[in-house]
């Protein structure tokens, strides 16, 4: 039998408020543990919540960009657990009012595109850090566990989406799609690697073309685009071996294994009822006015969509384009064409020499001297003939590597293209010497020889010979 996948994604994002959603203390990453905390936060006795209204103007905010309904009103509520890292026994949420509703999110995969449904966007607090000391680093093996409760509190948003999605792939696309949002509209970080961004999946299977859902199943701990897809690969295989096998799907929550490549089970999964939601007695209801609403709308910036269309306007193909957005180098393409550079020249730069100089040497493009203006300058020294194409490249590489712009470093790296007739007549006639056989076909009017011996030039010359020259030389002197 075949079967489909259904996968649904709950993707939390931290806001980078300076302050916690409903206290004063700072959300700085990576300071002393518990050394930001205080009586709300920690939940102490008396302690009374007072929302932030910068993370609700921001949640609004991610909610019109995901095409989202917002609520004239919406309440928060209690939702009740026991667990070591949230200090109050319960973390406020929001349950059946939240802020933004009936949203979606159109994505591409390989240029099939998909509308997926965006359930909810509700806004919460996050939790603490726990840290399992000994054994594997989970709580089961574990001697014992530090608690840090700097993040409890942190304003943290919800994205809840339809059951839509069908692949691995197609949720890679989608969680990535989110990501690029996110940071477009300046509300988070979204930096996986610290947790400020993270995604739960529930998958289940069902017999192609059947309409009823199959058992579902919760996977956590995927803390990077690439593990999300390859947890959602291996449960696919896993739950399909079971049903081939006439096993039942067990409804449960699971931890993805990055080092392993498989998923272990938690615990069985929990359904609303369970956390005995009530409405929150120490918070007002809100009203978000129209006006509220238009305010905000009015000031969303360009989104990822958007860009990429835009760019594809510019003269640059759609997989450049989406490149440049999801790598974040969209501001320096666009500095650099406003500077006069290229823009097909520099998109295809900066998606390859800039991002593969990058991940050699694992940095951020802000951690580089390059700007748009160099880009320019180098688009500039190439079409005006002072630099070839081939020598483009390292002279790239010695701007990134802080020696200098363009021109400094074509001249340090003697790179400058080779325009003088003598010495490259010198070359020209060294190379027809030595390749006698190509030489005479190029007299007898073999065009096809010409790429060949162009080629040995450009090696001769170690890449710095003016080509329109050398090509009129090769014909002239054969």
């Amino acid at each position: 039998m075949s079967y489909e996948a259904v996968i649904g994604i709950e993707t939390h994002v931290e806001l980078k408020t300076r302050s916690k959603m409903f206290c004063g203390c700072s959300t700085e990453f990576g300071g002393e543990p518990n050394t930001h905390t205080c009586p709300v936060c920690l939940g102490l006795p008396g302690a009374l919540p007072v929302p932030n209204r910068q993370a609700i103007d921001w949640i609004i905010e991610i909610g019109l960009a995901l095409n989202s309904t917002i609520a004239e009103w919406s309440v928060f509520h209690r939702k009740n657990y026991f667990y070591a890292d949230m200090p109050k026994n319960y973390q406020i949420s929001q349950f059946d009012i939240p802020i933004c509703t009936n949203g979606h999110l159109v994505v591409d995969v390989e240029g099939e595109q998909s509308r997926i449904g965006v359930t909810r966007v509700h806004m919460e607090e996050d939790t603490g850090k726990s840290t399992h000391m000994g054994g594997d680093g989970r709580i089961q093996s574990a001697d014992y566990t530090l608690l840090d409760f700097n993040r409890a509190g942190v304003p943290l948003v919800e994205i809840v989406s339809e059951p839509d999605l069908r692949s691995p792939a197609q949720a890679r696309a989608y969680v990535q799609e989110l990501r690029d949002i996110v940071a477009a509209l300046g509300v988070s970080d979204a930096k996986l690697e610290e947790g400020s961004m993270r995604f739960d999946a529930n998958i289940s299977l069902r017999p192609a073309g059947d309409d009823e859902f199959g058992v579902k199943v919760e996977v956590k701990n995927m803390n990077s685009f690439r593990s999300l897809e390859r947890a959602l690969t291996f449960e696919i295989e896993r739950q399909t071996k079971a049903l081939e096998a006439g096993d039942a799907v067990a409804q449960e929550t699971r931890h993805w294994d990055e080092a392993a490549g498989v998923t272990h089970s938690m615990r069985s999964k929990e359904e609303s009822s369970d956390y005995r939601y009530f409405t929150e007695p120490d918070l007002v209801p809100m009203e978000i006015s129209a006006e509220w609403r238009d305010r905000i709308k009015a000031a969303l910036p360009e989104l990822p969509a958007q860009q990429r269309a835009r760019y594809v306007e510019m003269g640059v193909d759609s997989v450049t384009a989406t490149t440049l957005v999801d790598g974040g180098l969209g501001k320096l393409f666009e500095d650099a064409v406003a500077a006069g550079g290229s823009a097909r020249t520099v998109s295809i730069w900066l998606t390859g020499e800039v991002t593969a100089y990058l991940r050699r040497e694992e940095i951020e493009i802000g951690d580089t001297p390059l700007t748009g203006a160099a880009l320019a300058e180098l688009s500039g020294l190439v079409d005006a003939g002072e630099v070839s194409s081939s020598a483009a490249k390292p002279v790239l590489e010695g701007v990134l590597a802080g020696e200098g712009s363009p021109k400094e470093v074509a001249v340090a790296r003697d790179l400058v293209q080779m325009k003088d007739t003598e010495a490259l007549g010198a070359i020209v006639d060294s190379v027809l010497a030595d390749h006698p056989d190509e030489a005479a076909r190029l007299r007898d009017g073999d065009m096809k020889v010409v790429g060949y011996l162009m080629g040995q030039v450009m090696k001769a010359s170690r890449g710095k010979a003016d080509p329109k020259l050398a090509n009129t030389m090769l014909r002239e002197r054969a």
